[in-house]
């Protein structure tokens, strides 16, 4: 799972300048009026091998009663409670304000690493940074955000404090990894409790009683897994206190962590919902081999045509991830955890799958031969050869000659093809385009 960094402090000390310098992108809007950025914006980022996450917020003045100002404080409350350190930024410009002190004394609180970052230091001068040290923090780094100055030192300073891998970590490391994820009351620590054959988690028909993610080692029929039960996720607007929204965030971790996830719907509903939808798309996006998981099914009324009922408006709803699998079944009394287990080893071993180059390329040869590649302004793209950059999904780099030809409806057919030919049911797979270059 990859550490995550927080950038904390008052309005207009540079903090967004900085976010679009380490992740290479102009994300964050950068502007000398105060308060321009609200919510927190997200990007991976990359130092010296170390990959992270980079979380901007919005200038904190914690002594302002204004609404939008309780709104920014709440985000970036957030941001801090979830990150594993934390960027202090300051504005030697300014000096140290009261707002500052504030910021500072809610920071000491915490119990986390946190690198004091004294920016717009546009030369050099360590006496400048003197009064910095009565904010009480040890690790003080003058910088200029704009120019770059001392950016490789704060860096080198963050990535120190990543969590280490522990020897804990690799204890599981031949066990499959479970990610239980669903809105709230979907029977997900039902579901958990009888796959490991005790009560590890509370079940209650009270929304919300998970909090955080929980991890549960488990052997079935010889098979070792690791079972994470997670935080109901809701819809944004519904989430109404700080402390289910860090469960929501703990939830996403899970997600991106683990090897095959269970997407709960609560089938006695009888209609599957855009939050139901909203969330497979979330594991969809991140890779994640899958099984759509129609729980309480020992309780919906049922006729001959009640699963191909079900099964319509899953295609419809999931048409984004047509190679979806699923599963009914009662996490209650048992019924079909057997096909549960089946699906998750099918799909698991399914992401992992190689392709061999001549196999591969025969596929896409066939597939071109077939409809051959779309053309614009009187140039067609031209596929030379492909070949497989990596599994966990499954990723397959094609060489063009232009990879700006290729239209999304063909990028779509020759997935198609690929899923015809080979089975990659339960997982995402993923196709590169790369120019053709001499020495290729």
């Amino acid at each position: 799972m990859k550490p995550t960094v927080a950038i904390v402090g008052k309005p207009n000390t540079g903090k967004s300048t900085f976010f679009n310098r380490i992740s290479g992108r102009r994300i964050s809007i950068v502007h000398d009026v105060p308060g321009v950025t609200r919510d927190r914006i997200f990007a991976e980022a990359d130092w010296a091998g170390h990959n992270f996450n980079l979380v901007d917020t919005g200038g904190l003045e914690p002594a302002s009663e204004d609404q939008m100002q309780r709104h920014i404080r709440r985000q970036a409350e957030l941001a801090i409670a979830t990150a594993d350190v934390i960027i202090f930024f300051t504005d030697v410009k300014q000096g140290i304000t009261a707002s500052d002190y504030e910021i500072a004394e809610l920071l000491r609180t915490i119990g986390k690493p946190v690198v004091l970052a004294v920016n717009k230091l546009d030369v050099y001068q360590p006496d400048l940074l003197y009064e910095f040290y009565s904010l009480g923090f040890s690790d003080i780094y003058g910088i200029s955000a704009e120019q770059g100055l001392g950016i490789g030192d704060l860096l080198d300073k963050i990535v120190s404090y990543f969590p280490k891998i522990e020897a804990s970590d690799d204890e599981f490391k031949d066990y499959i990894k479970i990610a239980v994820v669903g809105r709230p009351n979907t029977g997900k620590s039902s579901l958990v409790n009888k796959l490991v054959g005790e009560e590890r988690v509370i079940v209650s028909d009270i929304a919300g009683t998970t909090r955080d993610s929980i991890d549960t080692p488990v052997t079935i029929n010889g098979e070792n897994y690791v079972i994470i039960d997670t935080a109901g996720l809701r819809r944004k607007r519904s989430v109404d206190c700080a402390v289910e929204a860090i469960s929501a965030i703990q939830s996403m971790k899970a997600i991106e962590r683990a090897d095959v996830v269970l997407v709960m719907i609560d089938s006695s509903e009888k209609i599957i919902s855009e939050q139901d939808v909203r969330i497979a798309g979330y594991v969809h996006e991140k890779g994640k081999p899958s099984v759509i998981v129609m729980n309480k099914w020992d309780i919906v009324e049922k006729d001959t045509y009640t699963i191909e009922k079900y099964k319509k408006e899953l295609d419809e709803k999931l048409k984004f991830m047509s190679y979806y699998k699923e599963v009914f079944i009662s996490a209650k009394t048992g019924k079909r955890l057997d096909k549960l287990l089946e699906l998750v080893k099918e799909v698991y071993q399914n992401s992992r799958r190689r392709v061999s180059t001549g196999v591969l390329n025969e596929i896409i040869s066939n597939a071109v031969a077939t409809t051959p590649p779309p053309s614009s302004a009187g140039k067609q793209l031209k596929i030379y050869y492909a070949t497989q950059a990596k599994t966990a999904p499954p990723t397959f780099v094609l060489f063009v000659n232009d990879y700006k030809l290729m239209h999304f409806s063909y990028e779509r057919y020759l997935e198609n093809c690929l899923r015809n030919a080979l089975d990659f049911s339960g997982t995402p797979i993923l196709l590169q385009l790369k120019n053709k270059t001499k020495g290729d």
